[in-house]
């Protein structure tokens, strides 16, 4: 089957110079999602790959293809083709058409419609089989709505045959009160519509060339109209305006956080969910409001993640507890692990069961071994913590000197006391004690105390008072006569 995306559209309605089809749900690009189901739909043997017709905004849609397929190598199957100046729906289609096999039947998909389900438009082409040959046939997907305003509507004659469709800047009052709509979505047999293509009209309000047109073509050829309609009307919503796109993200929001409750997940508030990604989770998994999920993340059975958390592609162990606002980035917490509040892993954070990673404390590229703990204030980066540590603190790895990073070992069952530098390379040895506010600058020999620190002192002396100017003082004099006066 061929797949023709039409995504050339400005849409002026959403006042951004970025293309409407690259406006973003759930953290993607709108494009993103139609590509997925088409791709999905056609498989892998499918001569022609996903078309898509762009036109304004052209290099930036085309960048975007370009950086995905670089990420996704089933992406490089996609093609575009360029509508130079937007004259409509069925102008957009015919600059596709040198690229269509004409043997195979076309699915037209609009780049701005990013929720249509596979099962729904598996069961749309199945009311075109038999496209090849005398049997060929249209299938338009149709919806019925309550208000139908800005929609085309589905013109019937007597017998409930399609004969037309009708946009609605040329609809007739009583064609108005029609409440089925096209969504725009249809199969047609590529035979057909070459010839059907090239004989429309901008004869329109609009002065452009409708693909709906060609219904009345396909009626006049005696070519069967066949109709079917999605399970859920959000699967056919477009977006053109930013109200419209946060309504369908708020949809889209909702539709993953019932996945994951019938998965067995426990969420505070379903509404206060945002999952930009895929999240997998296990069993008994709770998750309070506010939490964003972006990329991929894992959250194992029984973990439970406090409200205002950021998870970013990590993986998260069995029973670990999340504390509020802690934000992980490319990480991997082990089992029994407790996080935050207020913590950040940053990518290549790696720690192990029983870890504990307190209020304000940063992780990156350092992996702490099972049953350590930096309960408060330390950074620990580029290190290698032992088991059964202890970060008191004000702990800090100093591991940049301007140019290079440096790595910082410490080993099994040591104690850093508060306020600690250590300036990297350095390693501390098993079982070794830090005294509170040591630099360390060489190697702790194990099982020691190593204390770097000034000898205290105290002197005689007088704190500086601070200057007054004549007008100051008199200023100062004022007010407390006036307060002595109040009294």
């Amino acid at each position: 089957m061929n797949i023709v995306i039409l995504a050339a559209g400005q849409g002026k309605r959403m006042k951004s110079a970025l293309p409407k089809v690259l406006q973003t749900l759930a953290g993607k690009p709108l494009l993103h999602y139609v590509l997925n189901t088409a791709l999905v739909l056609q498989g892998k043997n499918t001569k022609i790959g996903p078309i898509v017709v762009v036109g304004h905004g052209a290099a930036d849609v085309k960048q975007f293809l370009q950086v995905a397929s670089e990420q996704d190598s089933n992406l490089t199957r996609v093609s575009t083709v360029l509508q130079a100046e937007q004259k409509g729906t069925g102008h957009a289609l015919l600059q596709a058409l040198p690229k269509l096999d004409v043997n195979e039947p076309t699915l037209v998909l609009y780049g701005d419609v990013p929720l249509t389900g596979k099962k729904t438009l598996t069961k749309l082409a199945k009311l075109a089989d038999g496209v090849r040959g005398q049997d060929a046939a249209v299938a338009l997907l149709t919806q019925h709505l309550q208000n139908p305003t800005g929609y085309g509507r589905i013109v019937r004659d007597i017998e409930g045959s399609v004969k037309a469709i009708v946009e609605e800047k040329d609809a007739t009052a009583e064609q108005k009160r029609i409440q089925e709509i096209n969504t725009g979505i249809m199969v047609l047999p590529t035979n057909s519509l070459k010839k059907w293509l090239k004989a429309l009209r901008a004869s329109n309000a609009q002065g452009e060339y409708y693909l709906t047109d060609v219904i009345a073509m396909a009626v006049k050829d005696g070519v069967p109209i066949r109709t079917s309609q999605a399970d859920a009307e959000y699967e056919t919503v477009g977006v053109n305006s930013r109200d419209q796109l946060a309504a369908l993200e708020r949809v889209h929001q909702m539709n993953q956080a019932n996945a994951i409750m019938d998965a067995g997940v426990s969420l505070a508030d379903p509404a206060r969910i945002d999952i930009r990604g895929t999240l997998e989770c296990g069993t008994d998994v709770f998750i309070d409001v506010g939490c964003v999920f972006e990329g991929c993340v894992t959250l194992a059975a029984g973990t439970t993640i406090g409200p205002y958390c950021v998870i970013r592609n990590s993986v998260i162990g069995k029973s670990v507890t999340i504390h509020p606002y802690s934000h992980i980035d490319g990480a991997k917490v082990g089992a029994n692990s407790l996080i935050g509040p207020y913590a950040r892993l940053r990518p290549g954070a790696d720690l192990a069961n029983d870890v504990h990673i307190g209020n304000f404390v940063e992780v990156k590229n350092s992996k702490i071994a099972a049953n350590s703990k930096a309960n408060h204030l330390a950074y620990v980066g580029d290190a290698i913590v032992g088991s059964r540590v202890n970060i008191g603190a004000g702990t800090i790895t100093c591991n940049y000197d301007g140019v290079n990073k440096h790595q910082t070992i410490i080993e099994d069952d040591v104690f850093i006391g508060s306020d600690t530098q250590l300036v990297a390379p350095v390693r501390v040895g098993r079982g070794a004690t830090l005294g509170a506010g040591t630099t360390l600058t060489k190697d702790a020999p194990p099982n020691q105390l190593t204390v770097s620190r000034a000898k205290q002192i105290s002197l005689q002396w007088q704190r500086p008072v601070k200057k007054t100017t004549p007008k100051a003082a008199a200023k100062k004099a004022s007010i407390k006569k006036s307060v002595k006066a109040k009294k």
